[in-house]
């Protein structure tokens, strides 16, 4: 009896102590719960609003294409976001290989500024030439100038089209093959020896927006990064309708066998004749 009061002195402090601890941590785990779930509706609550930001200026037509699914990983932080991918692209969990969310973005944007480039070079001739600003004999419709060799004439340059082919061919070469690896690793173009234009090229560690001198002489956007945002939202919102009218002038040339410039004016002069609807008809009745 006199031996066991101690160890019964000793259990019974200790079970009130392992006691005090419990309850200590129960008044504890709600307030740690709590608290996380302020810090995730907070964080729900920003993503939403940068959604409804995002997709506010183009209404509905912003969600077409979008779903739960594209908008979990397109959150909008990049310029020309709306959550518009129905194959899951850019998802981040079935990238793997070359081809992959970074890669679409980068090559996105260079597509876009091929067809602005594209875009206005095949309507501007034509154009030039019906305003007679240049004479008919260089205004020439775009798929007559050599590209279709059957379209048109291939000897109306400075050499034969053989030859102009394969050096187009080798000068495309060098210049893909150098932003290829600027892209991969970016800056790197700077590190090689370029006729003493190493400083042009060395970029600005993004491969889509390299700036500096020489890609961006005039600084636009360099005020402010949203002044910078909105102008990079512009050019790839205008290089995917450039990318839409590049195709539309190609299918335009099958089916009317004119150049886009004739074909708006054809189109302005008598819309309910001259439209898309009655192109395939004409094609389809041939």
């Amino acid at each position: 009896g006199a031996l066991s009061a101690p160890f019964t002195m000793a259990s019974l402090s200790m079970t009130r102590s392992l006691n005090g601890v419990r309850a200590n941590a129960k008044a504890a785990r709600p307030a740690v719960t709590r608290s996380r779930l302020v810090c995730r509706a907070e964080e729900e609550k920003e993503k939403a609003i940068t959604k409804s930001e995002r997709t506010a200026p183009l209404g509905n037509i912003g969600t077409v294409g979008a779903s739960t699914s594209s908008l979990a990983y397109l959150d909008g932080t990049q310029p020309g976001d709306y959550g518009f991918d129905p194959l899951g692209l850019l998802d981040p969990q079935n990238s793997g290989g070359f081809v992959n969310p970074d890669w679409l973005r980068y090559s996105e944007i260079i597509h876009c500024r091929f067809a602005m480039l594209g875009a206005a070079g095949c309507i501007a001739p034509e154009f030039l030439g019906a305003v007679g600003v240049i004479p008919p004999e260089s205004a020439i419709v775009w798929y007559k100038s050599g590209v279709i060799p059957p379209a048109g004439n291939p000897d109306i340059y400075w050499t034969d089209s053989t030859t102009l082919f394969f050096i187009e061919v080798l000068a495309m070469q060098f210049a893909e093959l150098r932003r290829l690896q600027d892209f991969r690793n970016p800056g790197s173009m700077g590190e090689q020896y370029f006729v003493g234009l190493e400083a042009v090229f060395k970029g600005s560690g993004n491969p889509a927006y390299p700036g500096g001198q020489f890609f961006n002489m005039a600084n636009l956007g360099g005020s402010s990064e949203a002044d910078m945002m909105t102008l990079k939202k512009k050019e790839i919102e205008n290089g995917r309708l450039a990318m839409l009218a590049m195709f539309g002038y190609g299918a335009q040339a099958v089916m009317t066998g004119e150049g886009p410039w004739a074909n708006l004016t054809a189109h302005l002069s008598d819309p309910v004749n001259n439209n898309i609807l009655s192109n395939f008809g004409k094609v389809l009745s041939a």
